[in-house]
């Protein structure tokens, strides 16, 4: 390379390194401490992919693991054969699916893999060497390279067949030979010469798509010892070119690029417009954690302050979102409708990407990121991640769970994601969150033929995450019904498939507001279904461990609508159904109903006696059914109840409102029918409250300028009042993002400002005191004041 620093000065920078995490020197993501040329990069990424050098293969776990890598070279040499002229694999042939380029590499870099790693039957087999590299030949022969036009989908071209071909490089290096180097990194270059452009007509690359491009002319930098180009990798990673439009390390908050990428409030958007942390951010964040450990302590190491954003985006944009291991789907766009992403296979790339992180973390911070990891690793009964990750991360998570560090304990929070219109509530027992859209999100990502039964995934869908951890998992999506998905007002019927996807709502009220410190928060949404006349507002105020599901204005000028109480995939076929006390079973009308209890789920306490609809069923599907790519013929059967409310043909106004008490018990929830805990105080066109009987606390939702009980508000906004002893707290947001202000008048008397935040005003008036907030250019987020009473 042309530039070097010398061995002392990376040997000090890598021990300084090493020193502020105070983990062990022997993590295999610590930063090297050998000098950064060519051969030392190589070993770091040979390092990522094989567990690098000292494996212990008499220790069970590490054995475990390297037969789980002998068993996927195994599987993936099945069939290879080089000599085919239609393709690599009888499987793979098409040129027209670009999927089988892809696909091809994959399985070569595998077997590759394989052949690399100590301890595998293939491990440094030479005829396992000589049909690889007649594999790389035959793929640089007739798929890739400067003389191949690319077909179909460019990310397979300029992404993953180069990141696949890549690994594969740089494991068979040693064999690959001076002139099939330069033909693998010729044919990278020719479909991904620049880490700040992707796409045939030259775009700028954003969020995850950025991240990868860098990653691809990073690796082939490394390969071929070009120093300067791994100087534009690292510049192209704050967007320097761009003057830092579209960095991937800076929040998108005040940014001037396309918007996608991680905001302030852990929010994250792909494809403008569309939530994605568990699809393309958890890939931007594991990709990215490999790009830090290969720079780390290199003349091409990134010094970008914005850097230390990333520990805000496990914080407050991976952690909230995680449930016992498993990733929310509400933010995993079309990834939900793969079979190879159910089974908190998502959350477990966001703890190897911490884990290659770990090291880098200021030593203030090591602890606190150390026990969040080691939390996310045992609370995950589900799925083991020490008996599926990688052999560094394996290694690397021994490490962890070896420290002294205690787990940091199940996450108690209530968190909204106003840039993205969803909200997640956790609580001991249980994990509850909330889809919702707008004007300024997309309802639900349907392209490449995936995802295609998306219809309602953003019509205020709800989903509840217990100790069945599996729930979401074992093809909860291909089997639910996409017509009835939980919390949703919807009309019956079947759309087409993929009908209205990527569409934004004409309603601009999606939001709510939390109260600081606690687990009570307000959310709503004005719900204008696509395609239909189909209007209701709707709310869910999660006050603990209740939640109360309130709707009204459900009208549509044709159609027959409903709202559905629940529809959830059974652990027990035979889960008992209990109503008013007693047992129901099968399908059918349930008539005014006071309360529900589910066995393994939880109770549902109506107010007002309610007509319920009630279906179990066995559903059967395929996951060909809503991912034509990716997708299986297999037929798939699961166990199903479903309880949904009528609300007639054409409604007009129509409305619901039920309590929803995750875990409880029957005789709990029969309890609280006869006390309920919280009751409601509005369910009008103008706002929709609730009273807690325990503490007084007002939790409301103005679609417009109204009052509800002691509060009144000038217009659209979501409120929280809570008294507490001496003091009364109020917060306050603006859901629509459009209003300069808010101005809410609560008659109470003698009152003075204890804290406020910035931008948040209290005055007396006649009636009590008024509070105005300054809500122009704040994004729905919450604002909150704290009274002393005299």
């Amino acid at each position: 390379m042309t530039q070097h620093a010398s061995r002392r000065t990376v040997l000090i920078g890598g021990a300084a390194a090493l020193a502020l995490t105070g983990l062990p020197v022997a993590m295999p993501f610590a930063r090297a401490s050998e000098s950064p040329g060519a051969a030392s990069l190589l070993a770091r990424w040979q390092g990522l992919l094989t567990g690098g050098p000292g494996l212990d293969p008499a220790d069970p776990q590490i054995a475990a693991a390297v037969v789980r890598i002998g068993r996927a070279g195994t599987a993936a040499a099945q069939g290879l054969d080089p000599g085919r002229t239609d393709g690599l694999w009888p499987d793979l042939t098409s040129t027209t699916v670009s999927n089988h380029v892809t696909t091809s590499f994959k399985r070569l870099a595998t077997l590759a893999t394989a052949w690399a790693v100590p301890g595998t039957p293939q491990q440094d087999d030479a005829a396992t060497a000589d049909l690889l590299l007649r594999g790389v030949d035959w793929m640089l022969d007739h798929r890739y390279g400067p003389a191949f036009e690319r077909f179909d989908n460019d990310w397979d071209w300029e992404i993953g067949c180069a990141l696949a071909l890549n690994d594969a490089a740089v494991l068979l290096h040693d064999v690959l030979g001076a002139d099939r180097l330069a033909r693998v990194t010729s044919a990278v270059r020719h479909y991904t010469p620049d880490p700040n452009l992707w796409r045939a007509d030259r775009q700028i690359a954003t969020g995850a798509n950025r991240v990868w491009i860098c990653t691809v002319v990073a690796v082939n930098a490394v390969l071929r010892d070009d120093a300067d180009a791994l100087a534009r990798v690292r510049d192209a990673l704050s967007d320097v070119e761009g003057a830092g439009a579209n960095s991937v390390l800076a929040f998108n908050d005040d940014q001037t690029g396309t918007g996608e990428g991680f905001y302030s409030d852990g929010s994250f958007l792909q494809h403008y417009k569309h939530p994605y942390n568990g699809g393309y951010g958890k890939e931007l964040l594991g990709n990215l954690s490999r790009l830090l450990h290969l720079l780390a302590a290199t003349p091409w190491d990134v010094t970008d302050p914005d850097v230390a954003n990333v520990r805000r985006w496990v914080t407050e944009g991976f952690d909230p979102l995680m449930a016992r291991g498993d990733m929310l789907a509400p933010v995993c766009g079309r990834e939900i409708a793969r079979s190879s992403k159910q089974g908190h296979v998502s959350a477990q790339t966001v703890i190897e990407a911490v884990l290659r992180l770990l090291p880098g973390v200021p030593a203030a911070e090591t602890d606190r990121f150390t026990a969040l990891v080691k939390q996310w690793i045992t609370e995950d009964t589900y799925r083991d991640f020490l008996a599926a990750t990688d052999l560094a991360s394996l290694v690397a998570a021994r490490d962890v769970l070896g420290s002294g560090v205690p787990p940091r304990g199940r996450l108690v929070t209530h968190r909204q994601y106003p840039r993205m219109d969803k909200a997640v509530h956790h609580r001991p027992a249980f994990t509850f969150g909330v889809s919702a859209y707008s004007t300024r999100i997309y309802n639900y990502e349907s392209i490449q033929n995936e995802n295609l039964h998306g219809w309602h995934l953003s019509d205020g869908m709800t989903l509840l995450y217990d100790d069945d951890l599996g729930h979401y998992s074992e093809d909860y999506w291909p089997t639910v019904d996409p017509k009835r998905l939980p919390g949703t007002t919807v009309l019956t019927g079947r759309p087409a498939d993929a009908e209205g996807q990527r569409t934004t709502s004409t309603a601009d009220w999606a939001g709510g507001t939390a109260l600081p410190g606690t687990t009570l928060g307000s959310y709503g949404m004005d719900l204008r279904a696509y395609g239909s006349s189909l209007r209701a507002l709707k709310s869910w105020f999660c006050l603990d461990d209740v939640i109360v599901h309130m709707g009204s204005g459900v009208s549509a000028d044709s159609g027959d609508a409903e709202t559905i109480v629940e529809n959830r995939k059974l652990r027990d076929p035979q889960a008992r159904l209990t109503v008013d006390g007693d047992r129901f079973d099968g399908s059918g009308e349930l008539a005014d109903v006071r309360w529900l209890h589910l066995a393994g789920t939880g109770g549902y306490v109506f107010p007002r006696p309610t007509r319920v609809r009630a279906l179990r069923e066995e559903r059967t599907a395929t996951w060909r059914e809503i991912n034509l790519k990716y997708g299986t013929d297999t037929p798939v059967t699961r166990p199903y109840l479903t309880l949904w409310q009528e609300h007639g043909t054409a409604p007009a106004d129509a409305g619901y409102c039920w309590l929803q008490a995750p875990g409880a018990s029957a005789d709990r929830t029969r309890r609280l029918s006869l006390a309920p805990p919280v009751r409601p105080v509005a369910t009008t066109a103008s706002v929709h409250a609730v009273r807690r009987g325990a503490d007084g606390l007002l939790a409301a939702n103005f679609w417009a300028g109204g009052r509800a009980g002691e509060l009144a508000a000038d217009g659209p906004a979501s409120v929280l009042v809570r008294p507490d002893g001496r003091t009364v707290t109020v917060a306050v947001s603006d859901p629509t993002q459009l209003r300069d202000r808010v101005t809410l008048d609560l008659a109470l008397r003698g009152l003075t400002v204890a804290r406020a935040d910035t931008g948040v005003r209290a005055e007396r008036i006649s009636a009590g005191t008024r509070v105005t907030v300054d809500t122009a250019g704040t994004h729905g987020a919450t604002f909150a004041l704290t009274f002393a009473r005299s």
